[in-house]
């Protein structure tokens, strides 16, 4: 594929949808084909099953089931969006991918992170990242960004403050397997310190 595929992961509360929305906007005024898109979503069948598994009222979901409807958005999306652009010779930034799966239901579910890669092993095929961008931020600041009216809660932002920490510690553990892809920043920054150590990542793997 011509272009380039760039993921960004993170706990709830990080960053990434504020920030990657900014240097999309820089990197696009520079000159640089961007498509900025996000998971569970970023076309209208996988954003349906995105309001299916955020829904708050959807208490009793197993986590199987969890995890493959995740899967199946994120086949939708590739198939329909994300792999067309790459084609086309774009950068594609994606607010999450396959990482999270990993953490949010293969730890924070305790399905197990081998389990979920086979799931999305199956959804992606040969669709990999070629970098991936982890904004790191304790889970309970995120939280308390999340808590302070930010933005809205969704079903995931409700678990346990246990469930949160889980998923960062998985989250360390996948960064610290998958090294060569995975770049860590300090999310703890200001906007623009953040934005500016997103934008060098991405120029880095261009």
């Amino acid at each position: 594929m011509k272009g380039k595929f760039i993921t960004l992961e993170g706990p709830d509360g990080s960053g990434k949808t504020t920030v990657s929305k900014i240097v999309v906007e820089q990197l696009q005024m520079e000159g640089y084909k961007v498509l900025l898109t996000r998971e569970p979503g970023g076309i209208d069948i996988a954003e349906q099953i995105r309001k299916i598994i955020l829904d708050t009222n959807n208490i009793t979901m197993d986590a199987r089931t969890e995890a493959l409807l995740y899967a199946a958005a994120r086949r939708q999306h590739l198939v329909e969006k994300v792999a067309p652009a790459l084609n086309d010779g774009y950068i594609v930034i994606c607010d999450r991918f396959v990482d999270s799966s990993l953490v949010y239901q293969g730890v924070g579910r305790k399905i197990g992170i081998e389990e979920v890669y086979q799931i999305n092993q199956f959804a992606i095929g040969n669709i990999k990242p070629d970098a991936t961008i982890f904004f790191d931020l304790p889970y309970e600041v995120g939280l308390a960004r999340i808590n302070n009216g930010e933005r809205v809660a969704d079903r995931l932002d409700l678990e346990s403050d246990d469930f949160h920490k889980d998923v960062y510690n998985g989250y360390m553990t996948i960064c610290e397997k998958y090294a060569e892809r995975i770049t860590k920043i300090d999310a703890s920054k200001t906007i623009d310190e953040v934005v500016a150590q997103v934008i060098n990542v991405i120029k880095s793997k261009l």
